[in-house]
């Protein structure tokens, strides 16, 4: 099966649009899915640092949604014509799997970011016969078909627009799911979101769905004006005495705090801003070691990592896409669409902070 993807060979080079070659599959445990829309995730940019052990070259993408053309079999649970959402990839047989924690699935670092399943490693090259990483994150979605487990695949209402669901799949299921999974925010309760990005406004949007109360500290000024319009109170990184400040705005510190920068001066300011036994989640990957001040992990104080919102997909999804048609989550409303062709340009513009969530469409062409 030949089809255009978006190809990344090295780590400081451009995507370029090519034709690849699908040599087999559904598997039995497989669904093939046409892809309609795929989320661009600070994840996939990060393969471009040095040090990442990511394989390349290869297809990034790991936010799709599209429409399933071909099973493996009834096994499966889907059906020709189904759409879905893609999410991250797990084993489905470890215990913390089968302890309803698939984003601790023991094999979590291999299936999503080192390669993928190895016994598929042979059947996705490019025209010129190379192979290509077998599937990122389960998926490898910047392209116009994907081969995927029928675990990752959440089904979805076929009336909804389903290429605009496939962040749903990691970046606000992340930020949403640390909110109402891993801290169960509630009315009466306050949550301090570091970092108003993609994962950084789902979070203030669930929070504020929950009847939580929010304050959002970012450096662009739009992206606060974003945060407040979700219901947050706005404050600038700049600002003085930042932890202070917000446990006097909070009235005596946060219940829940979640930084989604990796840098550890806001790690700190974060868990200063904690009232006693608050709860600081983590969900940005660290890449230096992280000093903690004298104090700040105090009185009870606690400091987690969140991963995948702590989410079972097939649960946290359809609980999301509920809340977005009732109003309550207006996750559309950060999303610019591009053509796959301008990947590059999607890229350029979610790292220089020009949009909040890019989604590419396979099927799209440049205008």
């Amino acid at each position: 099966m030949r089809f255009e993807a978006a190809v990344l060979r090295s780590c400081e080079g451009r995507f370029s649009v090519e034709e690849v070659l699908l040599h087999a599959g559904p598997d039995p445990d497989e669904v093939l899915v046409r892809i309609a829309g795929c989320g661009m995730c600070r994840t996939d940019l990060a393969v471009r640092r040095p040090d990442s052990r990511s394989p390349l070259p290869a297809v990034l993408g790991h936010e799709g949604a599209g429409t399933v053309v071909r099973t493996g079999g009834p096994h499966t649970g889907l059906t020709t014509g189904d759409h879905v959402v893609l999410s991250f990839d797990s084993c489905g047989r470890c215990p913390n799997c089968q302890g309803a924690a698939p984003a601790y699935c023991d094999s979590f670092a291999e299936l999503n970011l080192f390669g993928g399943r190895k016994e598929n490693a042979a059947r996705f090259t490019d025209a010129a016969g190379e192979s290509l990483a077998p599937r990122w994150f389960g998926q490898s979605s910047f392209a116009e078909y994907v081969l995927v487990p029928a675990r990752n695949a959440v089904r979805v209402d076929p009336s909804l627009p389903v290429e605009l669901l496939g962040p749903l799949g990691c970046g606000f299921l992340t930020g949403a799911g640390a909110v109402l999974n891993s801290f169960g925010a509630g009315p009466g309760e306050t949550v301090a979101v570091f970092g108003a990005g993609a994962v950084g406004l789902a979070a203030i949007m669930a929070a504020t769905a929950a009847g939580a109360a929010t304050v959002a500290v970012d450096r662009y000024p739009e992206r606060l004006v974003l945060a407040e319009r979700f219901g947050a109170i706005p404050l600038p990184v700049t600002t003085s005495d930042l932890s202070d400040r917000i446990r006097r705005l909070t009235d005596g510190g946060a219940h829940y705090a979640l930084d989604t920068t990796a840098a550890p001066s806001l790690i700190n300011d974060a868990l200063r801003s904690l009232r006693p036994t608050g709860h600081l989640g983590l969900v940005a990957r660290l890449h230096t070691t992280l000093p903690i001040e004298p104090g700040a992990l105090d009185r009870g104080r606690r400091l987690s990592h969140i991963c995948e919102g702590d989410a079972v997909p097939r649960l946290l999804i359809p609980r999301l896409i509920g809340l977005w048609q009732a109003g309550r989550f207006p996750f559309s409303e950060l999303i610019r669409t591009y053509p796959l062709s301008d990947i590059n340009e999607a890229e350029r513009d979610c790292a220089a902070g020009r949009v909040i969530k890019p989604v590419v469409l396979p099927r799209e062409r440049s205008r």
